[in-house]
Formats: C-alpha cells, structure tokens, sequence
C-alpha cells in the first residue's frame, strides 16, 4: 500500500471513529486505539507534507456540530491539545516550538499532567452574567448547550470579571 493511499484508509477510519464517538455516542474501539490510529497519520503526514489535505483529520478538532442543537459560531477557533506517549515525543515537540523562542536553546521547565478525555465549552459571560455556553464542535461551529450547562451546580452563574469574556474550559463533573 502506497503512503496515499495508507493516508487515505486513516483518514477515512478516522473520520468513521470519530462520528462514532463525538456525533453518535457509540465508540467501538478504544481511546487507547484510536491515539494510534491518529498518531499512525500525523507520523505519514509528517513523512509526506505534500499529502496533508484541509480537510484531514488532523487539521481539525472535534467532530461536525450536531443538527438537533442550535448552531454558535465560536469567535476564534477551539482547538484541541496534542498528545505524546513518550519522552521522544516530547523531545520532537521541544524541537517544533524552539523557533518561536528567543533563544532556542534556553533551557525550559515542563509541567506534565494527565490527560482528561470529555467534552469541551465555551463559556460566555456579558457583564459577568452567564449567557451562553457551546461545545467545541469542529472548533470553529459547535453546538449551543446554554440550558444544558446551567444544570451543573459547581458552574457559576455570575463572576466578577470583565464586561465580555469567553472562556474555553473543560468542565470536570464530580
């Protein structure tokens, strides 16, 4: 199987999993899996950039907006946070993000915590009232779940901050 064509049977599989997970809620395969699935294409699309499309897998975050939901454009795009297994993969990300540091070479601390799966949302408060709350979607449209997050009692209602703030935030539910 040519590189095209492997990248081609990923991005498909990947996509399948996906609506499976974030559209239908009925994943068959594990996390665990699916990590490698993904990891397997950005490993191929980084071996051959001339075959990354806009519509891969790997150029978006979340899955297409439900239609049973009201539709919020986000005001700049939800993205999702890279992953890495081991050390060689955090060496790779040190080597990416060196040419946006002053100096490449300085030395930098690291703070590693798990990784929590879950949903994201947005939350938007105006005049430091709650007004809307959306889930990430495909990271630039998701899903309006406002009545749906006010049902969480730990999620504030009011806060004292600026007159129009949105808030991208993973809501841990205990």
């Amino acid at each position: 199987m040519t590189p095209e064509e492997r990248i081609a049977q990923l991005r498909d599989e990947i996509n399948y999993h996906r609506y499976r997970y974030y559209v239908l809620n009925a994943p068959v395969i594990s996390d665990a899996e699916f990590d490698r699935l993904y990891q397997e294409l950005v490993d191929l699309e980084a071996a051959h950039p001339d075959l990354i499309t806009p519509d891969s897998p790997t150029q978006r975050a979340g899955a297409e907006p439900l239609d049973a939901f009201e539709k919020v454009r986000h005001p700049a795009p939800i993205l999702s946070l890279a992953n890495t297994f081991d050390v060689a993969g955090l060496y790779a990300w040190r080597k990416r993000i060196a040419r946006y540091l002053p100096n490449p070479e300085m030395p930098l601390d690291y703070v590693a915590e798990p990784k929590f799966d879950g949903l994201t949302a947005v939350l938007t408060y105006r005049d430091g009232r709650f007004t809307l709350g959306a889930t990430r979607g495909n990271g630039e449209v998701g899903e309006n779940v406002t009545q749906n997050l006010r049902t969480i009692p730990s999620l504030p209602l009011k806060i004292p901050v600026d007159p129009a703030s949105d808030l991208p935030s993973p809501p841990y539910l205990v």
